[in-house]
């Protein structure tokens, strides 16, 4: 292993320790290496404007902070176990190429605000994704709503038939349900869009560093003012971020509970797309789910990781070493949780529903209510009209329905759904999105 950073040379760190403290961290460092180098360049130059570097110092690390990015993105650098972290690898790599000059590039950091700001810089990107997910699929089911929203189906509840619906109204729960949680990833984003940088270790430093310089080179709207702050937001940031993944993935797993069941043998008002389907091992005659399910099995692992971060964050303030452990569930969850909505588009617009299937699943009871309601407006009491439905319903309907969708004005109802209502909040959902990306450059 590369010489720690912490190593002072008094004596030899136990290899078992020293294996047991860096753990894995270097494997989940992967995925902060690039957002590590680019705010190491950001420092850097913020080190060139209070003059403690020159231009020539400042340039040779900047050049070598681009070498080591483009190597890492070409694989010929590899952040393996030869190093306790990231930031090691990146100080050991310029040290190894430009010698002193190199070693200069910690001046006025901690591995600490050093953490903090590739993190940040982390989440930023993937809730920038997430919203843009989100959005995509929020935008698609509001498609298929417009199109769907007189195609009925039956509506459930208890798991019991219920009242007629429409393919189209599922839909556009979805497109409101999708559209509402953008808001909350672009809250989570704002949360995560204050630069750390600066703070060191959790008490400043005594240098007169341009914070406000480097987090707007970095592309944060505005820094972390107090260091023991910063060193204590570790963690709550990242649950914010998960908090506002698992809203999507809430509403991604009743999602595909409901696609699961409509395209069983038993419902059959559905079919996927083959694409989103796999066969059976043994079984020639099946084509399973798959995706459905494991896109159902989502959100426990942001549950997951949610409560592992719960466990983590009971810490008095300023850094301990504990914290370490918060990396692998935010970034496995992210990675995991964001590959699966990044397949619910397609699914969502490839998906077919069988109108006559569905059509005859709307038995003759489930009229009862538009029986009341009938009688309601007729001036029945309703609790008279509800007792008279309950027994009149016994054959045939008296009407269809079509005509009993068409008869559910209130705003939401399948007579009056409100679509321009929901595409209007979109629309606000896209322009926020739009008005600060909060990605930045993720390299250079």
């Amino acid at each position: 292993m590369v010489k720690p950073l912490w190593d002072k040379g008094a004596a030899s760190p136990d290899d078992r320790m020293q294996r047991f403290c860096a753990g894995d961290d270097v494997s989940w460092d992967r995925a902060l290496f690039p957002h590590d180098i680019r705010a190491s360049r950001a420092h850097v130059r913020g080190l060139l404007r209070i003059g403690l570097l020159t231009e020539a110092e400042c340039a040779a690390l900047c050049n070598g902070l681009d070498e080591l990015h483009a190597a890492f993105g070409a694989g010929t650098f590899v952040l393996d176990a030869r190093y306790e972290d990231g930031h090691t690898a990146i100080e050991a790599f310029l040290g190894e190429m430009l010698g002193e000059t190199g070693r200069k590039v910690h001046t006025g950091r901690s591995r600490n605000d050093q953490v903090l700001v590739a993190q940040r810089l982390y989440l930023k990107e993937a809730l920038t994704t997430l919203l843009t997910e989100e959005l995509d699929i929020a935008g698609t089911c509001l498609q298929r709503a417009r199109l769907t929203m007189d195609v009925p189906m039956p509506g459930y509840t208890h798991m019991q038939r219920a009242v007629p619906s429409s393919v189209g109204a599922w839909f556009a729960a979805f497109a409101e349900g999708f559209t509402e949680n953008a808001f909350v990833a672009l809250a989570a984003r704002d949360a995560a869009d204050a630069c750390p940088l600066g703070t060191a270790a959790g008490y400043g430093v005594n240098l007169a560093l341009d914070r406000q310089g480097v987090a707007q080179e970095l592309g944060f709207s505005r820094v972390l003012v107090s260091p023991i702050y910063a060193q204590n937001s570790r963690g709550k940031v990242e649950r914010l971020a998960l908090e506002a993944l698992h809203q999507a993935l809430l509403d991604t797993r009743r999602l595909a509970w409901d696609l699961a069941l409509f395209v069983t043998s038993e419902f059959a008002f559905a079919r996927l797309p083959e694409a989103f389907t796999t066969g059976s091992s043994i079984m020639p005659n099946k084509r399973n789910p798959d995706v459905v399910e494991l896109l159902r099995q989502l959100a426990a692992v942001t549950s997951g990781a949610l409560a592992e971060l719960d466990a983590t964050l009971s810490l008095p303030s300023g850094y301990q070493r504990d914290l370490q452990g918060t990396k692998a569930p935010v970034i496995r969850a992210l990675s995991r949780g964001l590959d699966g909505l990044s397949l619910l588009p397609r699914l969502l617009d490839g998906v077919e529903f069988d109108a006559l299937r569905m059509n005859v699943a709307i038995s003759p009871e489930m009229f009862a209510t538009d029986r009341a309601m009938e009688l309601a407006r007729s001036g029945v009491p309703f609790r008279d009209a509800y007792g008279r439905a309950a027994v009149e319903i016994v054959g045939a309907a008296a009407v269809t329905a079509e005509q009993s969708l068409a008869a559910r004005v209130s705003l939401g109802g399948m007579g009056n759904p409100g679509l321009d209502v929901v595409e209007k909040r979109l629309a606000e959902a896209t322009a926020a999105a739009d008005q600060r990306s909060g990605t930045g450059e993720s390299g250079r």
